[in-house]
């Protein structure tokens, strides 16, 4: 698996200095954060598109995807919702990113089923913008559809290649989800993997990896074997071969530590919770 880190830890931070920290600690790719306060949003122009896809080549550093913001669940018209997932789409069709990260943001007071069809046709018709520009949607285990079971009601009927999942696990572990079960409903359709800690249900403030509460060593292990609590040992494949990305979300916790004196015992911990799982 290749390792990212999510630029939501060092809020606003140029990028040269983000390929910096990349550079230093070992990590193979970042995940940009897509908000009008970060260096790398959709109103850049085409110059500053071209100037920052330079940057990520001549560092030999991916950019693995955009975190955006559009709601797909969310009430109201589509129209809104689907300008904001095209422009991420050719934003990260610009950067060379291979995917594009979009929230559920279900109404609580709207029937289930409601909220699942109206972001499941919001995804299946910007499918065909991502197809064109060879960008994928995932969305993200957040919110209203917090575990892999309630994403796949909306992923199952779009049934679209290029709509797919991010799976986070904080958010599966706080909706009470297995991490074996969780690979079970995303490995058709799974993107890449937030990974994250925190010291309980109640503080969700970042912490280092693995001096929290998380499941970390549960989900590597699921994803290095390829296994869910169904399959057999000649049935997974070999594992899944994708994404970690460590979402150190410092931007909503000012009292988290500073996230690039992190970035190198981070990249350790990962590594040997995947030469464990190996």
């Amino acid at each position: 698996m290749k390792l990212a880190f999510s630029t939501l830890g060092v809020p606003g931070l140029p990028v040269p200095e983000v390929l910096a920290l990349a550079t230093a600690h070992g990590y193979h790719g970042v995940e940009l954060r897509a908000h009008p306060e970060e260096p790398v949003h959709p109103g850049l122009a085409p110059a500053e598109r071209a100037e920052t896809a330079a940057l990520f080549r001549g560092a030999g550093i991916s950019v693995l995807g955009l975190a955006g913001y559009a709601r797909v669940a969310a009430p109201g018209e589509d129209a809104p919702v689907l300008a904001e997932i095209r422009d991420l789409l050719r934003l990260a069709h610009d950067l060379g990113a291979p995917f594009v990260r979009v929230f559920p943001g279900a109404d609580p007071d709207r029937p289930r089923e409601e909220s699942d069809a109206l972001a499941a046709r919001r995804l299946g018709t910007a499918a065909e913008d991502a197809a064109a520009l060879g960008v994928r949607i995932l969305l993200e285990t957040h919110d209203s559809h917090r575990t892999g079971a309630d994403a796949i009601r909306v992923l199952g009927p779009v049934g679209h290649r290029h709509v797919g999942a991010l799976w986070d696990v904080m958010h599966t572990w706080l909706g009470g989800e297995q991490p074996a079960d969780s690979y079970a409903a995303l490995a058709p359709h799974l993107g890449y993997v937030h990974v994250k800690d925190i010291s309980s249900a109640e503080d969700t403030t970042p912490l280092p990896l693995g001096a929290g509460v998380l499941p970390l060593t549960e989900c590597v292990d699921v994803l290095s074997r390829g296994r869910s609590p169904h399959s057999s040992e000649a049935e997974s494949g070999g594992g899944w071969d994708g994404w970690l990305c460590w979402e150190y979300e410092k931007r909503w916790y000012e009292g988290a530590g500073p996230l690039p004196e992190l970035l190198g015992a981070g990249r350790e911990h990962l590594v040997r919770l995947l030469g464990e799982a190996a």
